[in-house]
């Protein structure tokens, strides 16, 4: 990996709760976190997150703003970097459909955000959910 990669993750609050899937693919197999993935080439973070949230979960929102940055940042046992992700958290507004697991998730629904502290999280979930006005 000669740079960074750039992915963009939606988060998309609606009623009191907010959308989580349940990640089926390495590296946080097995953790909840928010819906995302990469951002296409001459795609933007903003639209990449609302692609990536209807292609995980059927729900449709519309990007609102960016919340925060966050580098996700990897190394083996041995110090060599593994992978190096930039992610754009993207504040969605909720527009419509039911959550359901699709692409590389096994598992979406709506949750509190007490809910999500009892939740076995991806890197970072509780550090956005603080960011948020809720």
């Amino acid at each position: 990996m000669s740079r960074p990669k750039l992915g963009a993750i939606a988060v998309v609050p609606h009623a009191g709760r907010l959308l989580l899937v349940k990640r089926r693919n390495a590296p946080n197999a097995g953790t909840w976190g928010f819906p995302g993935g990469h951002v296409e080439l001459g795609e933007t973070a903003l639209a990449a997150a609302a692609r990536e949230l209807v292609e995980e979960t059927g729900v449709v929102a519309s990007p609102q703003a960016y919340i925060t940055n966050v580098d996700v940042i990897d190394h083996d046992a041995d110090g060599v970097l593994r992978f190096h992700y930039l992610l754009a958290v993207v504040r969605c507004i909720y527009q419509s459909g039911e959550p359901v697991a699709a692409d590389d998730v096994s598992d979406a629904g709506w949750f509190t955000p007490d809910e999500v502290r009892s939740l076995h999280q991806s890197p970072n979930v509780q550090t956005i959910i603080d960011l948020l006005d809720m």
